[in-house]
């Protein structure tokens, strides 16, 4: 083999290994979104001071179990969605259309559980819940009382922590299970678009 044809084999394994490398790297990225995890930016104030507009999610879409791409089928999760936690979801319209844009809310409620809110004061199964996390503005519509309301099975009832000023169960009814995306577990990024900045003091916060 003369010194050029040898190059020019070595170009060619290069390129094979690049290739191979790179075509890698995304079945791996798209195995991963598919079925682990998933990225999500908080576009509008519904969850405010726990999420902000700008926030960029990492959501963890194995814990409740993987819809299995093109099917109504989802496998076995971790375990079921708790009261608290912060999920992100398809939005609930029964246009197939709508549903593309996805929402995230807090699960304050399960199948079983009996919810009323009093003056922005929420119950559950007659018990009131500690909420040190809701944030309470002058209403814009009255959705400071609601129910009482019993969540049907395979549901859950969501709500924002900004709760005057988000639209959720309180507005569109429950949240079918299957419509679940994931549950939020930590911000990545934060972009402040007021300020033009990062908000670096956001970035790894663990979602609570």
């Amino acid at each position: 083999m003369t010194r050029k044809s040898a190059k020019a084999a070595r170009r060619k394994d290069y390129f094979k290994d690049f290739v191979e490398t790179v075509v890698t790297a995304v079945v791996l990225a798209l195995v991963l979104r598919a079925f682990v995890v998933q990225t999500f930016r908080i576009p509008s104030s519904s969850m405010e001071d726990t999420l902000l507009v700008g926030d960029f999610l990492i959501v963890n879409k194995f814990i409740y179990g993987i819809k299995v791409p093109f099917t109504d089928t989802r496998l076995r999760g971790v375990r079921e969605p708790e009261a608290g936690d912060i999920i992100v979801f398809q939005y609930p319209n029964p246009d197939p259309r709508a549903r593309k844009e996805n929402y995230v809310k807090r699960c304050v409620g399960v199948q079983g559980d009996v919810l009323e809110l009093r003056d922005n004061v929420l119950f559950r199964n007659g018990e009131r819940v500690e909420e040190d996390y809701i944030k309470i503005l002058p209403a814009n519509r009255p959705l400071d009382d609601f129910g009482p309301v019993k969540v049907p099975e395979g549901s859950l009832f969501m709500m924002g922590d900004n709760r005057n000023y988000s639209a959720d169960s309180r507005v569109w009814g429950f949240l079918d299970k299957d419509l679940m995306k994931g549950k939020a577990v930590m911000i990545y990024w934060s972009w402040d678009a007021e300020r033009f900045r990062p908000r670096f003091q956001r970035i790894g916060d663990l979602i609570r």
